[in-house]
């Protein structure tokens, strides 16, 4: 058994956790956890409950920005730190601090940005600082749409970006509706870390930042030995997450890829698959059941 203190200290970061925690849990968002712009369903919300109650700590692995997950988070009563940005980040949701983010070097972060501003894409950037966006980015409205309701102190920090900007650190570039021989060429480019999160959506960290990755990160943070994790998702961006935990899931509606190197296939995400994998899987084998 491997007890997490009340006070866990890194660093210069000091981060609280209240349960005691044996596992490690990280769910996807979007098509794993929820439907995107909508609440996470009440059944799995009591799914989170369940997992606390088992010992099991919850964390998010998603693509969303640090600055939009907070209210999910709370919800879902998470203690310990959140992966965000694709792997890019680790994120202390209570303090809104970040424990570590993987930046492109600010050279590279430019060639890229210009390159995207130059072809007019639908590009919009990650930061430690707020979500960024491209004139032609089609994004705002999501990130506007997570605001709503959100006190002023927690909403998502929004700001448009263009050649005449100062360029922020970036931790992750979002494309949506890449152009094809775009996304050919960042696909070959050695320094970057490609992959789809969505049908028309993708990633770009830099190479190496994963999801799978940064969950093997957080599992020595927090002290929870590695065989100790499990891991659900739907998409491409999910597999190494999926690959990386000692057990990973995939709900109904995930990939065949996804589906191929899971443990366990739960029901979709709109028929609440997670709960199904929480409650069928997930505690049962804490349990030793199966």
């Amino acid at each position: 058994m491997v007890k997490i203190v009340l006070l866990v200290n890194r660093g210069c970061f000091k981060y609280h956790i209240a349960m005691e925690f044996n596992w490690l849990f990280a769910a996807d968002m979007d098509y794993t956890l929820l439907m995107p712009g909508e609440d996470i369903p009440g059944e799995n919300l009591r799914a989170c409950q369940a997992l606390k109650d088992a010992g099991v700590a919850l964390t998010l692995g998603t693509g969303r920005s640090s600055f939009l997950v907070g209210k999910f988070a709370d919800a879902a009563g998470i203690e310990v730190p959140l992966i965000t940005g694709n792997g890019g980040t680790l994120f202390d949701h209570k303090t809104r601090k970040h424990i570590f983010s993987a930046d492109f070097a600010p050279e590279k972060a430019e060639e890229i940005l210009y390159k995207m501003l130059d072809a007019d894409a639908d590009a919009t950037l990650y930061s430690t600082e707020g979500i960024f966006f491209a004139p032609k980015s089609d994004r705002w409205w999501f990130c506007e749409h997570y605001n709503e309701g959100v006190p002023d102190d927690l909403k998502a920090p929004l700001f448009p970006i263009d050649k005449t900007s100062p360029i922020p650190p970036v931790n992750k570039f979002l494309l949506q509706n890449p152009d094809p021989s775009m996304t050919d060429e960042l696909l070959q480019d050695p320094d970057l870390e490609v992959v789809f999160s969505g049908p028309s959506l993708l990633d770009i960290m830099t190479s190496g930042t994963t999801k799978g990755g940064t969950l093997l990160k957080l599992a020595d943070y927090l002290g929870i030995p590695r065989d100790n994790t499990f891991a659900i998702g739907d998409s491409e961006n999910d597999l190494s997450m999926i690959e990386s935990a000692r057990y990973g899931i995939a709900v109904g509606n995930a990939d065949k890829e996804i589906k191929e190197k899971a443990s366990y296939i739960a029901l979709s995400c709109e028929e609440n698959g997670f709960a199904d994998a929480v409650f069928n899987f997930v505690i049962p084998k804490v349990k030793g059941l199966i």
